[in-house]
């Protein structure tokens, strides 16, 4: 029995018999092998919650999200760079602004005698008082090019005229125009001579703000002779976000819509929502139609006094809507879902449903149906909507980051700001909080923003006695009291009545929130705060210049190109 056995077992090992085992094995190890793999995949996308779109990125969003060199602000994820943070400043398209020698002058000789009428109200409207503004504008305003004057109108007075113009810091390196407008107080002589003896305070000539009807706000284009001709901000302007409306049933059917629903975008930081958004709105472009979306937006905890996430932000409180509404096709998803309850049973139309990111663009560009919905789950990071853009879609589905600004009111408050500093100030950013403590990453950083250290790095890269923006996370600003022996040195909160109950800020957000006050929330500060800093004549910058720490801390500084 015992040969038998042996001869049995011995007959598997023949030498012909050899190619079937190792096959047999190799099978079994590798079907070992990819449930081991399953299980492992299944564990990491069920446990895995990377914060933003940064996992794994792609080099277009490197590229255009961050800087390669070790700058605070070029490089920080706290304020997300918008469409318009990407347009060349070029000066050379902007020399097309008014000088004061083209304004026409009348000699006292050529004024007629009028000492009778000196008691009788200005006249606005008349040439000679409006190239009296102008020239006295730009006599005034010695650190801004101005490109358009608006017609005077009354002001609060008979002896006030309201007038309104465009401009453009000499030094701006920002595209963007500006709007402001001033309550002059005017004088007249007996020869009918007109003197400005006082100008009001930023946007003090409110009877200066109204637009004519049907002219189309915002927006400024670049002079005719410019190459590559495109539309800038103009901040001031009255801000026209209402939604936009289907006119009517016919047009609504008619039309082609795509809406993405769920998903685990919700709460992450500024960048990830835009980075995912962008991607709905990119896809919507190339397939031909409106991007039903949601105009509410969680805002991150880093952000919050809560210090939780907080739902129902509006979009409207960060990012142009009027400027993306004006260029794109899309649709607040509240008003489709009334409009979609209305008429999608009496017309049946139709609905595609997309529960699987991997399914392309490219195919659904033959769908005909009314409405494509993309829906997302539940398991993170496959239900991100950015996902549809990776891969071979990276390469179709272009990002239209041109049509996302800031908001135009919040970039109102930096020009409030930047103009009570007369346009002519020096900037200086100053990181301390949690990173000041951390010595084991940032060894140097709290003793090379102390205040004696500032003055020392300070000296010779900015005048002593000018005005100096700090902008700064440092929550006790009398921390820096001991610059102030050297400059004129400004914060933040000392320019809260621009955003207080009693400022155009707080009164058109509150309308826009249906009367419910906007909080002035953490996101709102920093954006502020990092945009007056930008605007700033020469900008000190903590890793740059302040301190040899790098700004993810020790060994993470990266070549400047």
């Amino acid at each position: 029995m015992l040969n038998r056995s042996l001869l049995s077992r011995s007959g598997s090992f023949r030498p012909e018999n050899l190619g079937q085992n190792a096959l047999a094995l190799i099978g079994n190890l590798c079907f070992t092998i990819f449930v081991l793999g399953v299980l492992i995949f299944t564990l990491i996308a069920a446990t895995y919650h990377p914060e933003d779109p940064l996992f794994h990125p792609s080099n277009k969003i490197t590229n255009f999200l961050t800087s390669t060199s070790n700058a605070t602000f070029n490089s920080d994820d706290t304020v997300v760079k918008t469409g318009e943070d990407f347009v060349l400043s070029n000066q050379t398209v902007f020399d097309t602004f008014i000088n004061i020698t083209e304004i026409p002058s009348v000699t006292v000789e050529d004024l007629p005698v009028c000492e009778g009428d000196m008691d009788k109200p200005i006249d606005c409207a008349d040439r000679e008082v409006f190239n009296v503004l102008m020239r006295a504008a730009i006599d005034h305003f010695k650190d801004i090019h101005f490109y358009r004057f608006g017609k005077p109108v009354r002001g609060s007075n008979g002896s006030t005229c309201d007038m309104a113009w465009r401009f453009r810091p000499n030094q701006g390196k920002i595209a963007a125009f500006y709007k402001d407008y001033r309550r002059f107080s005017i004088s007249r002589s007996k020869n009918c001579n007109y003197t400005v003896v006082g100008i009001g305070d930023y946007h003090s000539g409110m009877n200066a703000r109204k637009r004519k009807k049907n002219q189309k706000p915002g927006f400024e284009k670049l002079p005719k002779h410019a190459e590559n001709p495109i539309t800038l901000p103009l901040v001031g302007e009255v801000v026209n976000d209402t939604l936009p409306v289907v006119e009517s049933e016919s047009s609504f059917s008619r039309g082609k819509y795509l809406i993405y629903s769920g998903g685990g975008d919700k709460c992450k930081s500024m960048n990830h929502y835009l980075w995912s958004f962008l991607c709905a709105l990119g896809e919507a472009q190339y397939l031909n139609r409106t991007l039903v979306m949601d105009l509410t937006i969680c805002l991150n905890s880093m952000h919050t006094s809560s210090h939780k996430d907080e739902e129902g932000k509006d979009f409207r409180f960060y990012f142009d809507f009027e400027h993306l509404k004006e260029s794109a096709s899309v649709l607040d998803q509240g008003q489709f879902w009334l409009d979609w309850g209305k008429w999608q049973i009496k017309d049946r139309l139709p609905l595609f449903l997309v529960d699987d990111f991997r399914v392309t663009p490219m195919n659904l560009k033959q769908v005909r149906d009314t409405l494509i919905m993309r829906k997302f789950g539940s398991v993170e990071p496959d239900n991100y909507w950015y996902r549809v853009c990776e891969g071979e879609t990276e390469s179709v589905i272009q990002r239209p980051w041109n049509l996302i600004w800031k908001s135009r009111r919040l970039l109102d408050i930096v020009s409030g700001i930047a103009s009570r500093l007369n346009w002519d100030f020096d900037s200086v950013h100053v990181v301390r909080g949690e990173k000041a403590k951390n010595k084991r990453l940032w060894p140097n950083l709290g003793a090379d923003t102390s205040p004696e250290a500032l003055i020392s790095s300070l000296q010779g890269k900015i005048e002593a006695g000018r005005n100096v923006y700090c902008a700064t996370n440092e929550p006790d600003t009398s921390f820096f009291n001991p610059l102030k022996d050297k400059y004129s040195v400004h914060f933040l909160d000392e320019y809260k009545d621009l955003w207080d109950e009693n400022s155009e800020w707080y009164a058109e957000t509150t309308k826009l929130n249906n009367g419910v006050p906007v909080e002035f929330d953490g996101y709102m500060r920093a954006s502020v705060d990092t945009e007056v800093f930008l605007r700033g004549k020469k900008q000190i910058e903590t890793f740059n210049d302040l301190t040899s720490d790098c700004k993810d801390g020790i060994n993470t500084c990266r070549a400047s190109t």
